[in-house]
């Protein structure tokens, strides 16, 4: 990052405020003796609020430049530092440990349906149980409140056998995860899960939905009769972390505050800014820091007259190769 920018708004204050009285001074010596006093009242009188004007103008100026500051986003950073990079961690590891025992609790929860001797009153009957895994009074505290975006049954052959989304829109129901994913061969096998990885792309030329997947064994008499999955896209988990350091920081009025996810060169976020978007270091710049500082580094930018301090922190409980990068402005 460059320097802050220098403090040039008190200069240039002293030298118009110096150099308006003398040319005041100059043109009063020039002027003709024989224009009538009325005249020169009139003349003042216009002149005097232009000067004042003028000078208002430059001390708001003045006043503006000197607001940027010449520490720049030294306190943002730190904040970002000490403070938001172990809320985010804290909140990456509540939610994993809060649907590890959701997930698990799913699977439990649905094992009368695995059983169902009619595949097609099976299905139905599954695609009801997931919904209501979900809903209060009689679902599963951890997956109310949740950021998940699905719910699934998996069969112990690894297909879909339903979902909790309504059929017209339903594009699970009938793909081999197991094939895919190896937290939904876990499940299967009789393990509680969970893992970052991407759908295959639902139309050609697309990207698949990279989403944190939690996957819980549903066992009956020792035998594993299916598995419950459900997802949370990054770009979703992004916004959560953002709006639950926006409400833990609400008392900060004026206060910015942007989680953005990393995996790889990839960033995932939804709904910040696009100006902000543009304005965060590149993924060669990402790259190249995190190679020199692996723990994780912060660094800042000047953005319509405001300072903005960002981090890049790692999160190894996700993955080797996912981050947070948070930002951070301070109350103007």
């Amino acid at each position: 990052m460059g320097p802050a920018p220098q403090v040039r708004g008190p200069v240039l204050i002293w030298a118009c405020t110096c150099t308006l009285p003398l040319a005041l001074v100059l043109e009063s010596r020039q002027r003709p003796s024989r224009i009538p006093r009325h005249f020169e009242r009139t003349r003042r009188l216009i002149y005097c609020p232009s000067i004042m004007r003028v000078l208002t103008t430059l001390l708001l100026l003045g006043g503006l430049t000197v607001a940027c500051g010449e520490d720049g986003a030294a306190h943002a950073r730190k904040v970002v530092r000490e403070t938001h990079a172990i809320e985010v961690r804290s909140l990456i590891r509540d939610d994993i440990d809060r649907h590890l025992v959701g997930v698990t609790a799913a699977g439990a929860r649905v094992v009368p349906g695995f059983l169902v001797a009619d595949a097609v009153q099976r299905g139905s009957q599954m695609r009801t149980g997931l919904r209501l895994l979900t809903k209060p009074p009689r679902g599963i505290p951890q997956l109310i409140v949740s950021a998940r975006t699905f719910t699934a049954a998996v069969e112990p052959s690894g297909v879909v056998l339903a979902t909790d989304a309504k059929p017209e829109i339903d594009r699970m129901t009938g793909i081999d995860l197991a094939k895919q994913f190896a937290v939904v061969r876990d499940a299967l096998a009789g393990k509680a899960g969970y893992a970052v990885d991407q759908f295959p792309a639902i139309e050609k030329g697309a990207e698949g939905s990279v989403s944190l997947l939690f996957a819980g064994p549903s066992i009956k008499a020792g035998t594993t009769v299916g598995a419950v999955l459900t997802g949370i896209p990054l770009w979703r988990l992004s916004q959560r972390l953002t709006k639950q350091l926006q409400l833990d920081h609400v008392s900060e009025k004026g206060a910015i505050l942007w989680v953005y996810l990393l995996r790889g060169d990839k960033l995932h976020h939804f709904g910040t800014p696009p100006d902000l978007d543009s304005a965060l270091p590149s993924a060669a710049e990402r790259a190249s820091s995190l190679k020199k500082s692996p723990g994780g580094y912060t660094g800042e930018f000047l953005q319509f007259g405001r300072w903005y301090a960002y981090g890049v922190v790692p999160l190894p409980r996700l993955a080797a190769d996912i981050a947070a990068l948070i930002v951070r402005a301070d109350p103007s």
